[in-house]
């Protein structure tokens, strides 16, 4: 197995978002890319990652699984700079991984034995989808973390509310011109610290796309021209303050 990046801070970037989540993972490669489906320790949220064959520069592999602590490659990725080009190829029990830029750098990276069963995300349905800007969405979800621990997301009348209720409250309202909403009414409440994880990756891309439906899990989705990710969060569900 050897690949090639041309542009690793992507990855780099991409990666500190996951290992927020997860700390083990298996990094699939295959003759379509390289991807990663992972549910964090408490079973609440799920992670997949798309990086597409098209996105390397060399890509030379058959089909490999990579047991990888992302805490020990978010260190090692983030050596690389805007110049820089990253080759990885598996030897034996290690990952080799080449960062090239003035000099060229090389990393050993031990690969590890993971136990947890294979995870694939689950295709759901949703009743709401809702096509926002990111910068908007991760303004509204900072904006609930100041008054509260969760949030709501509810489709009424052709808006999209995001709202958040403790001792004091928050709120963000999109209609059609701010949002591209596809969606029913209904409410579902989310975890704040889940949701400020999440919208970290989608400083990825200009626009973010919500999935949900009343009480039902979360499905959020980030892409751009040379990747793919996507989170799935269970609702809270609790009685309101």
């Amino acid at each position: 197995m050897l690949v090639k990046l041309e542009n690793p801070l992507l990855l780099s970037r991409v990666v500190e978002v996951i290992s927020e989540i997860v700390t083990e993972v298996r990094i699939k490669i295959n003759e379509t890319g390289m991807s990663i489906t992972a549910m964090d320790p408490a079973n609440v949220s799920m992670v997949h990652f798309i990086l597409p064959k098209s996105s390397f520069s060399k890509f030379e592999t058959g089909t490999e699984v990579l047991g990888i602590n992302l805490e020990n490659l978010k260190r090692i990725l983030k050596r690389s700079g805007p110049g820089s080009s990253l080759i990885m190829e598996k030897q034996d029990n290690y990952l080799n991984i080449i960062i090239q830029d003035k000099i060229k750098r090389t990393f050993n990276l031990s690969l590890i034995e993971i136990e947890s069963e294979e995870k694939e995300m689950p295709n759901l349905e949703f009743s709401s989808v809702v096509e926002l800007h990111s910068s908007d969405l991760i303004d509204s979800i900072e904006d609930c973390a100041v008054v509260a621990d969760a949030c709501s997301f509810v489709v009424k009348e052709g808006k999209f509310i995001i709202e958040a209720r403790g001792l004091n409250s928050a709120m963000s309202e999109f209609s059609g011109d701010e949002a591209k909403i596809s969606a029913e009414n209904c409410k579902s409440r989310y975890s704040l610290e889940y949701l400020q994880k999440f919208v970290k990756g989608s400083r990825l891309s200009d626009k973010t796309v919500l999935r949900f439906a009343d009480d039902h899990p979360l499905r959020m989705d980030v892409k751009n021209d040379f990747l793919e990710l996507s989170f799935l969060l269970a609702p809270r569900v609790e009685t309101e303050d």
